[in-house]
């Protein structure tokens, strides 16, 4: 059977489209076709593999030098030789040697001459081959690097700043730790993309904020925005520790020994009582979001327990109001890595990600929809933006409802005199509340909607304003907001925090015996529930007057407070009840207040105003027809939800 027949006037037309294309590009007929994405051409195996000791400028452990950091890098040789300049991916990081990156806790290795062998993570063994330079820093005072770790401030930042400048010809790096030959980066383009989990996106998020030329993107995965909102939540303590036990736990024998000073400082600078000092001030990016030049790809669990929602969402609202170019990714897990709960489709956005902002490629990728957002275990939704088109603030009210002690949320206030009141248990935690949400408990204050009409989208992060008597003279609030009805989502509280580690493994690169290239698969680890906590806020009351400084609360004084609910986007399917708990001590997220205070709600003067898509009609939409007395079948009895885990990580790396 012969070829299909082609009219020939189409053969015409597209000759004649060929030609034009051809006579238009630069150099006419000759031209190729732009490149759209780096290919795997470069040996990996010879890949040139070297240590370089850039100095920081600074002299953290006070003995009289500066501080060298050690700068582990993998390039491909080719380039070199061809007289070619390549760009660099970095992950500078505190955990190389003390803790391991990735599921798999992966440190350096080094061979018997020093040389590095193993570059944790994937980055290397796929970027590498494809023409980039993958470069490894050991922040100041851990693993083979000088100074102290300080937690997030200026030597943690200059570590990684003066590599960059140093990528860029403006730096100094020598061939060892003290002494050593002089060493530039002639192999460099200067082009720089910043990665990483944790406090490891921490310190892109803090190069960044410094506006440092040449630093061209980053890609902060579960990064701290403030160092504040890591350890309080208004002057709430969210762990029992500060940045000192953490400098602590990753500085290596050197500076443990040579950093007392700095550990001093920390601990001194950030008092256990909440209130807001200048060490807290040197470690908020947010403020600085406005010195940013390079193009932001953040990725967050929306469950994190560990680096909160907050720290996403005030990060990206700060970088939106300045112009910076954006893309999120946020997951139904808590602190865990995309290579690990997305894979193929992480390997291949960032590879796309990549190739545009560091190699210049016109693919695309910044065109694409701005937000990826899990919707049920392994099943996604994107957005031109995000938050998404059409959302505004639209107020919520709490009214005493039909039954005493179970209250309602609606679009009406409560008129004056209504109250609520709760006695503060340090025992119980969110889901103890939602799961009895129901009935009438004397720890919490619960309100909820009746059965959804239509889907309700919150989108963003809300707030939630109450005006509180205390019984003593400390307390402290939590306010959650509770999807309730049944549902399929990710184990956030389990180990894996929302995933589950198979024995196969496959691999994503080149590889050497040293440093394969292949990872365990995962998959997701779910769990079935009758709620869903999606959005947590948390304050110290005796911060309401003052938000930098914590002062005594008068017994029977009603004090205002509005609480910053973390931002989060979640869909409450028709159906469902959405649900508004206050409560006191928020168990395993938040430290108990010095009282254990009853605390009374002068509901007239408390509202939530929540982030909907589409407004105050949709929510109207979503509420219409339902009496907020009528409630679903099965209520009354205990809920199940998710608890959070009884010992939360204090390291923010959580892997």
């Amino acid at each position: 059977m012969g070829p299909p027949h082609t009219p020939w006037k189409t053969l015409v037309g597209a000759a004649v489209l060929a030609l034009l294309a051809l006579l238009a590009a630069p150099g006419a007929a000759s031209a190729a076709p732009a490149p759209r994405e780096s290919k795997p051409v470069y040996s990996y195996d010879r890949a040139v593999r070297e240590t370089v000791w850039v100095d920081t400028g600074l002299d953290g452990d006070g003995d009289g030098r500066t501080d060298r950091v050690a700068v582990d890098i993998i390039r491909p040789s080719e380039p070199a030789r061809q007289g070619r300049r390549i760009p660099v991916i970095m992950d500078a990081s505190p955990y190389y040697s003390c803790c391991g990156r990735g599921n798999e806790s992966q440190k350096k290795t080094y061979d018997a001459q020093g040389r590095p062998v193993q570059f944790p993570l994937f980055y290397d063994n796929y970027f590498v081959p494809r023409g980039y330079a993958t470069v490894l820093v050991d922040l100041a005072g851990t693993n083979r690097s000088d100074g102290c770790v300080d937690v997030g401030g200026r030597s943690d930042i200059q570590s990684a700043k003066a590599v960059v400048d140093w990528l860029n010809g403006r730096g100094r790096g020598y061939t060892a730790r003290s002494g050593g030959k002089p060493v530039t980066a002639d192999w460099s383009n200067g082009n720089t993309g910043m990665i990483g989990k944790s406090w490891d996106g921490t310190i892109a998020n803090g190069v960044a904020a410094t506006g440092v030329p040449g630093l061209k993107t980053i890609v902060p995965i579960a990064g701290i925005t403030s160092w504040y909102d890591y350890y309080f939540a208004q002057g709430a303590p969210l762990y029992d520790g500060g940045p000192d036990g953490l400098a602590a736990a990753v500085e290596s024998p050197g500076a443990h020994k040579n950093c007392a000073a700095v550990q001093r400082k920390l601990k001194e600078g950030a008092p256990r009582n909440g209130d807001w000092t200048g060490l807290w001030t040197a470690r908020d990016y947010v403020r600085a979001a406005a010195r940013v030049r390079a193009s932001v790809f953040l990725v967050h669990g929306m469950q994190d327990l560990n680096v909160r929602t907050k720290h996403f969402g005030q990060w990206w609202d700060a970088l939106a109001r300045h112009g910076v170019q954006r893309k999120i990714w946020l997951s139904q897990t808590g602190h865990v890595d995309p290579f690990d709960y997305r894979r193929a489709d992480w390997v291949r956005t960032l590879h796309q990600w990549f190739d545009h902002y560091l190699m210049g490629y016109d693919n695309g990728i910044e065109r694409a929809p701005m937000a990826d957002v899990e919707r049920a275990p392994d099943t996604w939704t994107t957005d031109a933006r995000w938050p998404a088109k059409g959302t505004a603030t639209v107020p919520l009210y709490p009214r005493v409802g039909s039954t005493a002690g179970v209250g309602v949320l609606g679009a009406r206030p409560a008129p004056a005199g209504q109250k609520a009141a709760f006695t503060d248990d340090p025992a119980l935690d969110e889901a103890d509340w939602a799961g009895a949400v129901d009935r009438p408990t004397p720890a919490k204050a619960g309100f909820t909607t009746g059965p959804l009409t239509a889907p309700l989208r919150l989108s963003g992060a809300g707030t939630v304003t109450v005006t509180a008597t205390p019984s003593t003279t400390s307390a402290h609030l939590s306010a959650v907001l509770v999807d309730l009805g049944p549902d399929t989502i990710r184990n956030y509280a389990g180990d894996g925090e929302g995933i589950v580690t198979r024995k196969t493994t496959s691999c994503w690169g080149a590889g050497t015996r040293g440093d394969t290239g292949c990872f365990k698969d995962t998959a997701a680890d779910t769990s079935k529930v009758g709620f869903t906590v999606f959005s947590r806020g948390w304050a110290d009351l005796g911060h309401a007057t003052d938000p930098r400084h914590g002062h005594p609360l008068t017994p029977g004084k009603p004090y205002t407070l509005t609480l910053q609910l973390a931002a989060s986007d979640h869909i409450v399917p028709a159906g469902h009840r959405l649900a508004l708990i206050v409560a006191g001590t928020d168990a395993h997220l938040i430290d108990p207040p010095a009282s254990r205070p009853t605390l009374t709600l002068d509901l007239a003067r408390t509202a939530a105003r929540l982030p909907v898509t589409g407004g105050a009609p949709a929510l109207a939409r979503a509420t219409a027809g339902t009496p907020a007395a009528l409630r679903p079948t099965g209520t009354g009895s205990a809920l199940k939800g998710i608890a959070p885990p009884p010992a939360l990580s204090r390291l923010p790396y959580g892997d």
